[in-house]
């Protein structure tokens, strides 16, 4: 198993300072943070920085521009794979013709390192772009195959209910032939099955459930790839999981402060889910999805529940292998570590990374997993 990185480009308040400079200020030094702290991972081993695309989302994601992320990151990083975590993809968002070039001029300038991940996004940031969720599915699944027809094809024309595009050359075509292994983001019941069915990567997460709760879904997406039927020009067949990942020396215990980043973090998406992400589903429909939701809402944040049951990874290098095995016998074959989050001081963070390259990876790239359920 890998492992890659996250970055939200989590911003939390309190910012010091009146508006607009304490916001300001906050997010400049968590920017600059973060390219440090990726560079590291460069250096580290690890496989892939993954960047969001996410918009208005206070706090915890300050990234709506992945490609401006990655484009710099290109020029800065030699070896680590550069992932759109993800592009948003239904018409509004982003039209097609701008997600083919901006994904493939990553390509061009990494070198051909691009990750391409695909998602829907939330009613709170479809609503904002004048989304439409009831048909959000099809003009994802519809948009991926006008981009990916964009590089296949040197001049390229589309016509139907929803999109039109005249005869055009778009430019550049991306440096990986036919194009960048094409993933996506698995949150909703069912979409694990989606991902296997298109041939796409499952981009998955242990938050707000438990890690049979993900070994089912890791499941239900192997079993659809068994037969796939791409929606691209590639087959991606592998499977990421993301969650908080904190390291802290041999015999040293995490402090107060990172337990009480972890209740913000997980408090913080809580909310987020309920107000803008669940919505729409019934409470035994949201149960389902995140049974740990209620205890959240109800100001209880079962940390060491979470710690004990492995859904975040806290501890020594000793600690967090024995925890990451876990994930690779469940068929994990990527392990997305979300490292910059909450109250963390940048230091803390490159320490996490140096951790997990220097002791952690090595164990995991010799670890061969045991088969699920096994």
């Amino acid at each position: 198993m890998d492992l890659d990185v996250l970055y939200e480009i989590d911003v939390p308040k309190p910012w010091h300072g009146a508006h607009p400079h304490g916001q300001r200020a906050a997010e400049q030094r968590a920017y600059r943070e973060a390219v440090e702290q990726i560079r590291l991972a460069d250096r580290m081993g690890f496989r892939t920085v993954w960047a969001v695309e996410h918009h208005f989302r206070e706090g915890r994601s300050h990234c709506p521009a992945p490609e401006v992320l990655l484009g710099h990151l290109a020029g800065l990083t030699e070896r680590i794979r550069l992932g759109f975590g993800v592009t948003l993809t239904p018409f509004g968002f982003t039209p097609p013709q701008r997600i083919a070039e901006k994904v493939a001029t990553v390509d061009v300038l990494s070198g051909g390192r691009v990750e391409w991940g695909t998602g829907r996004s939330t009613p709170m940031e479809q609503a904002a772009f004048g989304v439409d969720r009831e048909r959000s599915r099809e003009d994802w699944a519809e948009a991926i195959g006008i981009v990916t027809g964009m590089w296949r094809e040197e001049y390229f024309s589309y016509a139907s209910e929803r999109f039109r595009f005249p005869r055009r050359m778009v430019t550049p075509k991306p440096v990986q032939d036919p194009h960048p292994p094409a993933w996506m983001a698995a949150t909703s019941p069912g979409s694990a099955e989606v991902a296997g069915a298109a041939g796409l990567g499952l981009l998955s997460f242990s938050i707000m459930q438990p890690l049979d709760a993900m070994a089912r879904q890791v499941a239900a997406y192997r079993g659809a790839a068994r037969n796939p039927r791409p929606i691209t020009d590639v087959t991606t067949d592998r499977v990421s999981a993301y969650t908080l990942v904190h390291a802290v020396p041999s015999g040293a215990t995490p402090g107060a402060r990172v337990w009480d980043s972890v209740a913000w973090w997980y408090s913080n998406l809580a909310q987020f889910t309920l107000e803008w992400e669940l919505p729409h589903l019934a409470p035994e429909e949201r149960e389902r999805a995140f049974p740990l939701l209620a205890p959240i809402l109800g100001g209880n944040v079962p940390v060491r529940e979470f710690d004990d049951g492995d859904m975040i990874l806290i501890g020594d290098a000793e600690t967090i292998v024995a925890k990451a095995k876990r994930y690779a016998d469940l068929g994990v074959d990527q392990l997305i570590c979300y490292v910059q989050w909450g109250w963390l001081e940048h230091q803390e963070v490159l320490r996490t990374i140096e951790i997990l390259g220097k002791e952690v990876i090595p164990e995991l790239a010799a670890y061969r997993p045991r088969a699920a359920g096994a």
